[in-house]
């Protein structure tokens, strides 16, 4: 009986250790589209093609789109958010891989020749709910 009842604690354990993450995207453009959030550990964010952790996609609707991610761990990630206007899945860029389509980080991290590092882009994520804003750029 004493293991049932453990393994029913430990099994109710990772729902109570999950957090809500409310990221409120502003600056999108009014063009529409699709808009891209996706959710980064430290490892993965340096990685152009590695899988997030979560990844939401939802239409875009200006001014501002809300994304919410549910079950996520208690953490530090990173997040990295496009305005996929013309809904090809892709973040679109000239030749000279200037972007063409707007894009924002976590705590409003601006690049510098390429997407900002984890540090810059960090933010800690509690047992519950947390909000988030992105400024579009």
């Amino acid at each position: 009986m004493r293991a049932l009842a453990a393994a029913m604690f430990f099994a109710m354990l990772p729902a109570a250790m999950a957090a809500t993450i409310t990221v409120h995207v502003a600056n999108i453009d009014p063009k529409g589209g699709e808009l891209h959030v996706a959710l980064y550990t430290e490892q993965q964010w340096p990685d152009n093609d590695a899988k997030p952790l979560v990844d939401s996609i939802v239409p875009a609707v200006a001014p501002q789109t809300t994304v919410v991610m549910k079950d996520v761990p208690p953490g530090t990630y990173g997040i990295k958010t496009f305005q996929d206007v013309n809904k090809n899945g892709e973040f679109d860029q000239n030749v000279i891989g200037l972007p063409l389509e707007r894009y924002g980080f976590s705590r409003d991290a601006r690049p510098f020749l390429s997407a900002p590092g984890f540090n810059k882009a960090k933010f800690s994520v509690p047992d519950g709910p947390i909000e988030l804003i992105i400024h579009l750029q």
